[in-house]
């Protein structure tokens, strides 16, 4: 659920803690997100909480290994207490898919396109 009281980018993990090892470098949650930032900042889109968490999402996906359609990016953010409809990330997908910045792959799930990756791996 929404707490008001919590920092706005949805940081859940106590300040110092490891995160992971990421593929493309250990992160916290502010460095991915500002990592996020100019990733978008690169395509000509406006940063927006849910950009950054339907993208960090696609990230600790493809960290495991796994591949997430919509109902899966749905779900890890419903997991991780992000309140947004089902809609909103359909949307945000079909956006940043038309923008270049994610990929439909033919198995209908999404993951980031190779030239954002790379903009990523430089950051």
């Amino acid at each position: 659920m929404y707490n008001s009281q919590l920092p706005t980018d949805g940081s859940n993990a106590p300040k110092g803690t490891s995160m992971g090892v990421s593929v493309f470098e250990p992160r916290t949650d502010r460095h991915s997100n500002e990592r996020i930032r100019v990733l978008l900042k690169s395509y000509g889109l406006r940063t927006s909480l849910i950009r950054l968490k339907v993208i960090d999402a696609l990230l600790t996906a493809a960290e495991s290994d796994r591949s997430l359609g919509v109902r899966g990016v749905h779900s890890q953010l419903l997991d991780l207490d992000v309140p947004l409809s089902f809609l909103s990330v359909r949307e945000v997908l079909k956006r940043l898919c038309s923008e270049g910045v994610i990929v439909l792959n033919p198995d209908k799930s999404y993951s980031l396109h190779p030239q954002a990756a790379a903009i990523l791996r430089n950051q």
